[in-house]
This record gives structure tokens, C-alpha cells and sequence, in this order.
């Protein structure tokens, strides 16, 4: 079981991820961001216990994102003033203004922005992997762990006995397209083949937190099933009945991770002003 003191830090990390995900996703619709965007709401409970766990392990690793990485950015440290002004083009931001939303990158957390093609962060982040020997993480989508190269890239991870861990995080959906119709098989069950510990489990923490053991150890894939709430490119919303983790644990911490909550939404809501003042000034 997970201390309160431990759901509370997780809670911080997610609550500053959906926030700013809301946030973002409100200036996106009055046009006021004009880059797509990859909101990562609804599953930012990933990021921030796997970001919590390894921080309690005092180890700072590789990390190698999805597209839907503002949260992953945010979870690890990310600055938040740098992500606002990347999303809005500046040179300023994280990525010199040259990622928008998909290809994040931060030196300082050591996370390595995705290049724009579907799952290569999983050879890529393998190969850094094999060459520092360094602990990794490598987040994909359910949709991307399907390309070839990535089963390529598992079954060097697991020949070599490489410290990582794979994060599948499996919303069920590549873009509206179910995992039904695109296959029969789960990763969980493809890691096991190529005899790499494999999971298939919930996003809450407690579930994510029995594994803590076995991270860096030896090759460890987390197929990670959760929701996201927002479609491709911020485009729209999935169903108001999808499961919602954040508001889910919200509910169950109570009074101080409401606070926290609304901390959160006031300073997310100051800072993007400012930055969107500042920009209507040049």
C-alpha cells in the first residue's frame, strides 16, 4: 500500500499535468496556439507515479517520449514557462521553438524529443541505452508498439539485458481505431516471447508501484491501460463517461488535493496570460 504522503506527490505531478492540459487545450480552441496539439489528459497518472517511483529510487534516467508528451515532460521536472513558450513558437521554448507539441525536449531532465515517426523512440532509446548503459524509458502509445522496429528493438533490450523499461500506454485507440480491429495479440504477451518481464495493468499507482523492484534490473515492459480525454491534434473530447483517473483519486484524497487542484489551475491560468500578453506585445 501506498502511504498518504506518496498518493499526495503523485497527485501534484498529475495535477499539474491536467491542468495545464485544460489550460492548453481552451487556447488551442480559441486559436491562440497555432501548432497541432497532442494533449496527454487522462493519462498523466502514468507519468507522474512512474516519475515518483524512480525519483524514490534516486536514479534520473533516459527518457524517450510519445507524442503525447507534455505530461511526461512535466512529471519529470520539465520547466512549464519553457513548454508554454514553445507551444507558441517561441525560440525560447524547450525545444527552441522548433518541436511544438509532439517533439519536447528538455537536456536538463534528460528527455530526447520524439522525431515525428511512430515508435522510434524504442530503437532509438534502446540503442542510447546500450551504449551509456544507463536506466531508460521508453513511453509508446499502443498504437506505435505495432511497428516492426520496435519488436527489433525489444528483443535487443532483452538479448543484452539492458536497463529499461518499456511504458505502453495503451488507451485502446489509435486515433478513433480500436485495438480489436488492428490485431490480435496484446504487448504484454510479445514481451514475454522475446523474455522480457511483461505486465498488463491499470494505471493507478498502487498497481504501477508493484513493480518498483524490478525497475533497471533487467528489461521490464508495463502495457499500462488507461483513457486519454482528448482526441488527436486536441481536436475534440472522447465520451463525458470515460473513466477518469485524476478526478477518481481526487475524490479519494479529498480536501487537500482539491486545494491542490485549484492552486494549480490559478497559476497554470496566470502563467499562459502572461506568456499570451507578452507575445500579443511583439
Amino acid at each position: 500500500m501506498l502511504s498518504f504522503s506518496q498518493k499526495i506527490n503523485i497527485f501534484k505531478r498529475a495535477s499539474l499535468c491536467r491542468n495545464f492540459e485544460e489550460e492548453t487545450f481552451k487556447h488551442s480552441k480559441e486559436k491562440k496556439i497555432k501548432v497541432p496539439i497532442y494533449l496527454s489528459a487522462g493519462q498523466e497518472y502514468i507519468s507522474s507515479t512512474i516519475s515518483n517511483l524512480i525519483k524514490e529510487l534516486k536514479i534520473k534516467p533516459l527518457i524517450f517520449p510519445q507524442h503525447r508528451c507534455h505530461s511526461i515532460y512535466l512529471s519529470f521536472g520539465g520547466d512549464i514557462n519553457q513548454l508554454i513558450q514553445e507551444l507558441l513558437g517561441s525560440d525560447k521554448g524547450c525545444t527552441n521553438g522548433m518541436g511544438g507539441s509532439a517533439s519536447i525536449h528538455s537536456k536538463k531532465i534528460n528527455m530526447f524529443g520524439h522525431d515525428g515517426h511512430m515508435g522510434t523512440q524504442a530503437p532509438i532509446g534502446v540503442g542510447a541505452c546500450f551504449s551509456t548503459k544507463r536506466p531508460t524509458v521508453v513511453f509508446l502509445g499502443d498504437a506505435s508498439a505495432e511497428e516492426d522496429y520496435v519488436l527489433a528493438a525489444l528483443g535487443w533490450a532483452s538479448t543484452k539485458k539492458l536497463p529499461i523499461v518499456f511504458v505502453i500506454e495503451d488507451n485502446n485507440l489509435s486515433i478513433l481505431t480500436e485495438k480489436k480491429i488492428r490485431r490480435n495479440w496484446h504487448m504484454h504477451d510479445v514481451g514475454k516471447a522475446f523474455k522480457i518481464q511483461s505486465f498488463d495493468i491499470k494505471d493507478s499507482p498502487e498497481e504501477i508501484y508493484k513493480h518498483k523492484n524490478k525497475f533497471f534490473k533487467q528489461p521490464l515492459l508495463l502495457n499500462i491501460n488507461t483513457n486519454r480525454l482528448f482526441w488527436h491534434s486536441g481536436a475534440g473530447r472522447d465520451s463525458l463517461k470515460t473513466f477518469d483517473r485524476y478526478k477518481n483519486e481526487m475524490k479519494k484524497l479529498g480536501k487537500k488535493a482539491e486545494d491542490i487542484d485549484q492552486i494549480n489551475k490559478n497559476k497554470i491560468k496566470k502563467l499562459w496570460l502572461n506568456h499570451l500578453e507578452k507575445q500579443l506585445k511583439k
